[in-house]
C-alpha cells in the first residue's frame, strides 16, 4: 500500500492543494490495513476538526480516488475505500468478507472480454469476494445465487 508521503507526493503533483486535512486523510489510509467507510473516515476527521461536514470528506474521497492514491471497493454493506496497492502493475483483488484481508490477482480478465470492436473501455474493476484460509471456518454457507434450476413439471 502507498506510504503517506506517497499519497501526498501523487495529490501534489497533480496539482491538488495539501491541506491539513488532506495530510491527515493520507496518514490515516497509509497507516489502515483494512477498508474504511466514508462514516469511519468522517468520524475520524470529527474529532480533529470540528464542524467538518460529511459532504467535505467524501468530496475529499472521490478526488483521491480519481487521482489513483485511494481504492473504492462495493461490498454489500456499501462503498468502502483504502490506500492503493504500491504495485505498479495492473492487478484485481481477492477480498476476504470477514477480515477484508486483500490477495493481488495478477491475470487481469478483461482479456478474455468478448468486447464488441465498436465499444471503447475505458476502465474495469474485477473483484473476487471470499473467505480466507483464517476466517473460512467461521464463514456461513452460502447458496451460489442465480445458478438455481427449477425442476417442477410444466
Amino acid at each position: 500500500m502507498l506510504s503517506t508521503e506517497q499519497i501526498i507526493n501523487t495529490m501534489s503533483s497533480q496539482g491538488l492543494r495539501i491541506t491539513d486535512q488532506r495530510k491527515t486523510l493520507a496518514r490515516l489510509f497509509a497507516e489502515s490495513p483494512g477498508y474504511l467507510t466514508p462514516k469511519d473516515v468522517y468520524e475520524y476527521m470529527g474529532k480533529t476538526y470540528s464542524g467538518l461536514s460529511f459532504d467535505t470528506v467524501y468530496r475529499n474521497l472521490r478526488v483521491m480516488q480519481e487521482l489513483g492514491v485511494l481504492e473504492q471497493v462495493v461490498f454489500e454493506d456499501g462503498v468502502k475505500f483504502r490506500a492503493s496497492c504500491s504495485e505498479d502493475h495492473h492487478h484485481h483483488h481477492m477480498i476476504c468478507l470477514k477480515c477484508q484481508k486483500t490477495y493481488p490477482i495478477v491475470f487481469c480478465p478483461m482479456q478474455l472480454a468478448d468486447a464488441p470492436e465498436q465499444f471503447q473501455v475505458v476502465d474495469h474493476k474485477f473483484e473476487v469476494f471470499g473467505y480466507c484460509k483464517d476466517c473460512a471456518e467461521h464463514a456461513p454457507a452460502k447458496v451460489a445465487s442465480g445458478h438455481q434450476h427449477s425442476h417442477g413439471k410444466h
